[in-house]
């Protein structure tokens, strides 16, 4: 049944553009496009840095209150202002040690658990657990019907991804892929979209309990870094690694809500979890917003 919304002009045209859009995806040099605005981003002339920080300021309005440096035009860099900490305290971590919490500022893009090895990607749309993790099927059995979580990180949000629970880095890995957009058009457009674009994969253990966080990339986002291997993309030859569990440049156990990455520009990540240790919080759902810290589900 058609409403109007389906037939009036701003309908169709709105259904134009994003057919179109996602369609142009297709063609773009995406990895030379982000490769590009990976470099403005880290220009530190001021007549570069400063138009570009007040452009984004003056279209997505950050909220800057618990930044470390409130000031936008105090960052040495657009890409320093976008990866920009919070003052300590900010977010506050939930402290039952029965609780997962919110690895990231954003919204909950699908949030259930797996048909056997499927995940939910957007209505009418999902993906296989082994095309997702590609590099290493070995821990494919360990989240095959258990629960997952995928976080849309706006542009507007804090964009470091923090442990929701303490844990051992059991491995590590990046997997080579497209950019495309991670915006809800394109994610409801792209089949397999976050098995096709480029990420990293980190599994952790905490005891018995596995649990793994996926760093999806997307257009423009330029970087994925974590503490442990610092920036894994962008990478000059694009193949399936293995990355080194190192202990040089941060350790491998890490406690609920300690810093774990971060997305220079903004993306998406997955959460995974083994069947039966887990139950949601309610309500989340898709398009509710989540917080750093917040206690979203309880392990059982």
């Amino acid at each position: 049944m058609s409403t109007s919304a389906d037939i009036g002009p701003g309908g169709l045209a709105g259904s134009v553009r994003t057919r179109l859009f996602v369609a142009l995806q297709y063609l773009l040099p995406q990895h030379f496009l982000s490769r590009v605005v990976r470099a403005i981003t880290r220009v530190r002339t001021p007549l570069v840095r400063e138009p570009l920080i007040r452009a984004f300021d003056d279209r997505f309005h950050p909220d800057m209150s618990d930044a470390e440096l409130s000031d936008p035009l105090s960052y040495a860099s657009f890409n320093a202002f976008f990866t920009r900490g919070l003052v300590p305290g900010a977010r506050p971590i939930d402290p039952d040690p029965g609780s997962l919490v919110s690895p990231v500022d954003g919204s909950v893009s699908q949030i259930g658990r797996l048909d056997g090895s499927w995940l939910v990607q957007a209505k009418g749309r999902a993906y296989t657990l082994e095309s997702l993790l590609a590099a290493d099927l070995s821990w494919a059995q360990h989240f095959r019907a258990g629960a997952f979580a995928t976080f849309y990180l706006a542009p507007f949000n804090y964009h470091r991804i923090h442990m929701p629970l303490s844990g051992r880095l059991r491995a590590a890995w990046y997997v080579p892929g497209r950019l495309f957009s991670v915006d809800a058009a394109t994610t409801a457009s792209v089949p397999a979209l976050f098995a096709r674009n480029e990420r990293v994969v980190c599994v952790f253990a905490q005891e018995t309990l596995a649990f793994a966080l996926v760093l999806v990339g997307a257009l423009f986002v330029g970087s994925i870094e974590t503490v442990w291997h610092g920036e894994v993309t962008p990478r000059s030859l694009r193949h399936g690694t293995e990355l080194p569990l190192d202990e040089s440049r941060a350790p491998l156990e890490l406690g609920k809500g300690a810093e774990l990455g971060r997305f220079n520009m903004g993306s998406t990540v997955i959460l995974l979890l083994p069947p039966g240790r887990s139950e949601w919080l309610r309500p989340l759902t898709p398009g509710s917003g989540v917080r750093v810290g917040q206690a979203l589900a309880r392990l059982t």
